[in-house]
């Protein structure tokens, strides 16, 4: 008896569902028995999005999708493709001028944009990315601060009977006890050996890659808070955020710095509350008793990026907040900036880059980790763990929704 086939289904995929699920193309190939089709006008759409700040993370999953099953997929693009939607794009003029260009055999488009990468597979335009751009994969993941016990890296750990040693310039170091920082104690046994360099008056960066909830922000800001107002070894705290937002809309927020940042770092002042509640850090604000809070400019800052630039930063414990949404130019600019007496502690995530131009591998966190592993007053740490920011982030992230 023979066994039938059904006929493939020829599914086209709009762009709600792509960004309801990156995973789609997927599911709905079902191996290879189905044909995928991307209408162009979803590229384009995609393209409008990737900077929108409650989308661009998922837009790049979409996008990390279909380059890597672009040869799986059909894009439709016809006579219909050309709207005034494409008209508006300059991405399309920079196509049609290298179609244009007869001039020139066999061209390469060199661009770090992946979604035009897609669109120039459409007209058969061959493309890659600058390859100075992806030197490695992702190695602040690959290197989590932990070394080869042979041949151990300047203040790398690694486990001797079950416990973490700390091998640093001056010797070794066992980590045998729990901080205690700004009435803030570790959930885990990482988030203890974060304090450790975070605090260590030896290491001058120190960089933290972990995901959502595992209290990198918030290890720091003890951290900070215990060296500026008890040790007294900083001055203040200057707190760097990125945001892909902040350079073109920024001047049309009402108010002072501090309230223009307020949108984007909300979640910071919620924190600092948090601390300030376990432990009272008065003058860290203008007036404790006031409602509301202000922050102390001589004692806490939180800057946008264009107010570094030509800034001499000294005795002051720094945090520069999701480093991976920071190209290599911008971190080394930062970094650049630092002078006499300063702690820089960079954190962040290269699972959640939102910089539709950055990738898992060519941002300001993986660069820091290539270049600098390995000096002496440098340190890495990749947090781990099950524990989060509460139950239900638990449950969800065990549950992988």
């Amino acid at each position: 008896m023979s066994t039938q086939h059904s006929a493939p289904k020829n599914y086209v995929v709009d762009t709600n569902v792509l960004i309801e699920n990156p995973q789609s193309i997927i599911n709905l190939r079902n191996g290879s028995d189905n044909n995928i089709y991307i209408p162009y006008h979803v590229l384009i759409e995609l393209n409008q999005l990737k900077t929108n700040p409650r989308l661009r993370h998922i837009i790049a999953k979409v996008i990390d999708q279909l380059l890597e099953h672009k040869d799986n997929i059909r894009f439709i693009r016809n006579g219909s493709s050309t709207s005034r939607f494409t008209d508006e794009l300059v991405d399309n003029y920079i196509l049609k001028e290298i179609q244009s260009s007869t001039d020139i055999k066999d061209p390469i488009l060199v661009t770090n944009d992946r979604i035009l990468r897609l669109q120039a597979s459409m007209l058969d335009i061959a493309s890659e990315e600058f390859r100075d751009s992806k030197p490695f994969e992702s190695e602040s993941q690959l290197y989590t601060g932990f070394s080869d016990a042979d041949a151990p890296l300047p203040n790398s750990f690694t486990w001797q009977d079950g416990k973490p040693v700390l091998h640093s310039p001056k010797g070794d170091k066992p980590i045998t006890y729990q901080h205690d920082v700004w009435n803030t104690r570790p959930r885990s046994v990482y988030q203890n050996l974060a304090l450790e360099l975070m605090l260590n008056a030896d290491i001058d960066l120190v960089s933290v890659q972990g995901e959502a909830g595992f209290g990198k922000t918030y290890l720091a800001l003890a951290a900070s808070l215990y060296q500026v107002l008890e040790q007294k070894r900083f001055n203040r705290i200057i707190l760097l955020k990125p945001t892909i937002e902040l350079g073109a809309k920024m001047g049309f927020l009402p108010g002072d710095i501090e309230e223009k940042m307020q949108p984007y770092v909300r979640y910071i002042k919620d924190l600092l509350l948090k601390l300030h509640t376990a432990r009272p850090a008065n003058r860290l604000f203008i007036d404790p008793k006031a409602e509301p809070l202000r922050f102390n400019p001589k004692k806490f800052e939180i800057l946008p990026l264009a107010y570094i630039r030509g800034m001499n930063i000294e005795n002051a414990c720094v945090i520069i907040d999701e480093t991976q949404n920071l190209s290599r130019v911008e971190i080394r600019a930062l970094l650049t900036r630092m002078g006499e007496n300063v702690k820089c502690i960079c954190l962040g995530d290269t699972s959640q880059v939102d910089n539709p131009y950055l990738s898992v591998a060519n941002n300001g966190l993986n660069w820091v980790v290539r270049k600098c592993k390995g000096a002496d007053n440098y340190a890495h740490l990749v947090l781990k763990g099950e524990r989060s920011r509460g139950p239900i982030t638990d449950l969800v992230l065990k549950a992988k929704l």
